[in-house]
């Protein structure tokens, strides 16, 4: 009954009821006292003409007056009455009075018993149509919802059983659309990340089959079969290396990597991250330098976060000149650990820091071709580890004056740590 009282057209229509249900006794009653007025009307008059004619026929007022009081009835005053046709089926309509009385009372029964009926009728009509109209405005709002559509919703402000009903539909339809979008995007990012794919493998497979087509032709000439060989075997890389970061990624989007945090020495973890890249850098004629508290700890998953580093330093390396430095630095402040990779190279044009870590996207730096070992996946990979474990990703850049050195870039993963 309380879910009822609390719908606004259901407690109306109560409410309504309610008046009813009080105005028909009352209605009732004032027809009573109606009546009763009239029959005792009917009765005085019929009194006033009895004395009337006693009088007139020579009696006394007392005598009268002891007939009009008298309250016993004599068998010889019945008998009268029946010889003369005044008996109880008959006395009333004998009587014009009381028939006049009886007319206004029915009358005044029917008329108010109609009143009170048109009353409810309408009542009940215009509740019904209400109620009409709002199933009808809700069913075309679902209809729409079937089709994919919910730039409408279903009516609010109200409340009771009805109301909650239209919230959780609503509610639903919000996590339809939500989903809807979701798979509309995942759905385009499948279709740009295929078409990436597609065209990151293109390059090194034609560039793998023009070497093999060369070593073909002129077996015997050995340094063009060591030339080639060595470009047959970076394009071989390329596509392992590209073929290895999409697994990654797509093991992240689906949610199958669980990450396992600890405890773990930041200077262990630098190390393990930059371990295969000493060599390149050190080939390529750049320093890597590690700064930072050899004792410190940090929470993460140590395998995952390596990566992540990894993937920084490779950008770093990929972007700077040779004579160039890459430091990696950590240090921690209150409620705050940051390992950050700095760099001295080219730095990101401002255009391109909105979209670095998008997958395959190539900066300007990049387009300029120096580097062939980027494939566009590996910061997308960085921001994806660090943040899967609550952690933020964050670039900081002011290009060099000439587009190739002077610049400084810092990649900086954040972790909160207790105070």
């Amino acid at each position: 009954m309380t879910e009822i009282w609390q719908d606004r057209q259901e407690r109306g229509f109560l409410m309504f009821l309610a008046v009813f249900c009080i105005l028909l006794p009352v209605l009732g009653i004032l027809g009573s006292l109606w009546q009763a007025q009239g029959i005792r009307d009917a009765l005085l008059g019929r009194e006033a003409r009895l004395v009337s004619g006693m009088l007139e026929s020579g009696l006394s007022e007392e005598t009268a007056a002891t007939i009009l009081s008298r309250t016993e009835i004599s068998q010889e005053g019945e008998a009268l009455l029946r010889r003369t046709g005044r008996t109880q089926e008959s006395l009333a309509w004998l009587y014009p009075e009381v028939r006049q009385a009886a007319g206004r009372t029915a009358l005044f029964s029917c008329m108010g018993a109609g009143v009170l009926g048109a009353v409810l009728f309408s009542g009940a009509v215009l509740f019904l149509k209400r109620r009409e109209a709002l199933y009808e405005q809700a069913a075309g709002i679902l209809s729409r919802f079937a089709e994919g559509d919910f730039s409408r919703h279903l009516p609010r402000g109200g409340t009771g059983a009805l109301y909650r009903l239209f919230s959780a539909a609503d509610q639903l339809s919000r996590a339809a659309q939500v989903r809807g979008e979701a798979e509309r995007a995942a759905k385009e990012a499948l279709k740009n990340a295929v078409s990436d794919i597609s065209h990151q493998l293109k390059t090194p497979l034609a560039a793998l089959s023009m070497y093999m087509e060369i070593l073909k032709e002129e077996p015997e000439r050995p340094e063009t079969v060591r030339e080639f060989s060595a470009k047959a075997l970076q394009s071989l890389e390329r596509m392992q290396r590209l073929i290895g970061l999409l697994l990654k990624i797509m093991r992240l989007d689906a949610g199958s990597v669980r990450f396992e945090p600890e405890d773990c020495l930041v200077s262990e973890l630098v190390r393990e991250a930059v371990e295969e890249l000493t060599t390149r850098a050190r080939q390529e004629g750049k320093r890597l330098i590690v700064e930072g508290d050899p004792k410190e700890r940090v929470r993460c998953d140590p395998a995952w976060t390596a990566e992540a580093l990894s993937n920084l330093v490779k950008n770093a390396l990929d972007h700077t000149e040779s004579g160039g430095t890459v430091c990696i630095r950590w240090n921690r402040s209150p409620g705050l650990f940051r390992l950050s990779v700095e760099d001295d190279g080219c730095g990101i044009p401002p255009e391109d820091l909105p979209h670095i870590f998008k997958r395959f996207y190539r900066s300007g730096r990049d387009r300029a071709a120096r580097s062939l070992q980027g494939v566009g996946l590996g910061l997308p990979l960085a921001k994806a580890v660090v943040e899967g474990q609550g952690g933020v990703l964050s670039v900081n850049s002011s290009p060099g004056a000439d587009n190739s050195s002077g610049g400084r870039t810092v990649f900086s993963i954040s972790f909160l740590s207790e105070l």
